[in-house]
Formats: C-alpha cells, structure tokens, sequence
C-alpha cells in the first residue's frame, strides 16, 4: 500500500502542477470527471445508463421522456450533492459533521426545483429507518435499528477525532464509509452517501475523486463484508485511476481549450 500511496502523491503533484498553471482547465476537467463519477455510481447501484441518458439527464436543456423522469431526478440529485461536495472541499475546517452527512441524504432525496420551504418539508427522508430492509442491493451485516443514531453520532465524534487526523487521508476516506455503509442508516441512499462521505474527505485532502468503475462492483459488494483494509485497497486503485484518466482527459480538446 505504501508504495501504491507513493504512485497517488505522484499523480497528483503533477496534476495540481498542470491545474496551477492552466486555471481555467478545472472546471472542464470535474465536469468530466464529474461525469464519470456519477455514470459509475449508478452502475454500482445496479442503474447502467447509456450516454444519451446521462447526457439527457444532467442537461436541462434538453426535454427529458416523461417516463424516465423519477430516474432523471435522482441523476441531477447526485450531480447537486456532488457540488455541495466540491463547494465545502474549498472549507478544510471544522470537521465533516453528522449534519453533513444528513443534508446530504437531503439532497438525494429532494425533488428537483422544489422551493426552499418543500426542502425543509422533506426533513423526515433524513429519518433513519426503523426495520431492517429484507431485500436491498448490499449483503454485509448493518446496524439494528435501535444503534443507529447512537452509532451516527458515534461516526460523527470519529471524524473529529484525534485518532481519524492521524490516518492517511485514503484510509480515513476509506474508513469513514466502511463505518457508515456498515450502519446503513437510511432504507435508500445508504451507499451512495458512504461513498459521497468518503469523497467529500479526499476532495477536502486536496485529491480527486475515487470513482470506483462499473466492472469493480462485485468487488465492491464484497469487500464492504471484510475488514476495512480491503476497502481501503480498492478506493486506492480507484483514485489512482481517476489521477490516470485526469491526465488523459487534460489533452482533450475541450479542456486545452478552456486553458
């Protein structure tokens, strides 16, 4: 693991480098990268969506299929969480904290264009759940109903910790959504938050996005039942080939010319 962080602090030197001095190529690059990430997400989650879909999706320009709408909205939901991600990266403090993760479930869960007071309306989707869901996409052992808000408050005092500071920041990452996955505080969105989670503490580490690819997904189901090193293994992997295709979508023609 060792010389594998090595490979990412390298990657991602050079990449800050080639931000620093092409400014205006960030906002191109996350858009893409933006893209990606949003396109895997949904895979992991069983939704494979073909490019005509994702584009149709996240631009509001173009008059979406009525019956795909339900699946649209929590497309634009997890591109909205996703700037919330980047926009509190800019804030490296106070700590990540239980109503970071809550407003988060919030985001993913509000109607699209609704007006601020049908936001607040939809507070009691942050509600954690109350049984144990029978049939749901991921097979690890979760936390029994009673424990969960103890555990969430827990995981909260955890990232403020002493103990969290000192880890790698991949490992924290890493650590942080293997805790929360293992409490699956909410019937739905439980995982894309662990995973949001887990970004929102690389981006605030001055990394990328660890996008973990569609073709990785058993493996993904798998090692959230094993011990957190595994996870931590992949979401290393994951970064470092979001750092790769970063280079790579660098020399797209989109992006030099924002440059």
């Amino acid at each position: 693991m060792d010389r594998l962080y090595l490979r990412i602090d390298e990657l991602n030197e050079a990449l800050q480098a080639r931000l620093a001095a092409h400014e205006a190529a960030a906002e191109p690059l996350n858009q893409r990268l933006d893209s990606s990430w949003i396109y895997h997400d949904n895979a992991l989650e069983g939704v494979v969506l073909s490019y005509h879909e994702l584009n149709s999706a996240l631009d509001d320009a173009i008059i979406s299929d009525s019956t795909l709408i339900p699946q649209y909205d929590d497309l634009r939901n997890l591109k909205t969480a996703i700037a919330f991600l980047r926009t509190t990266a800019l804030r490296r403090k106070p700590p990540l904290t239980l109503e970071f993760i809550k407003r988060l479930c919030l985001i993913l869960g509000t109607e699209p264009g609704a007006p601020k007071a049908s936001r607040a309306a939809s507070a009691p989707a942050a509600q954690y759940r109350k049984d144990n869901p029978l049939h749901r996409q991921y097979f690890h052992e979760i936390a029994p109903p009673d424990k969960i808000a103890y555990l969430m408050r827990k995981l909260s005092q955890w990232l403020a910790s002493a103990e969290a500071r000192k880890l790698h920041p991949i490992r924290r990452a890493a650590t942080a959504h293997h805790k929360l996955i293992s409490i699956y505080p909410w019937p739905r969105h439980s995982g894309r938050i662990s995973r949001l989670l887990m970004n929102a503490l690389l981006l605030r580490d001055g990394l990328p996005p660890a996008i973990i690819h569609a073709v990785e997904r058993h493996r993904y189901y798998e090692v959230l039942r094993q011990p957190t090193a595994a996870l931590t293994e992949l979401v290393a992997e994951s970064l470092s080939r979001t750092l790769e295709s970063a280079q790579k979508l660098f020399d797209e023609p989109q992006v030099r010319a924002a440059s």
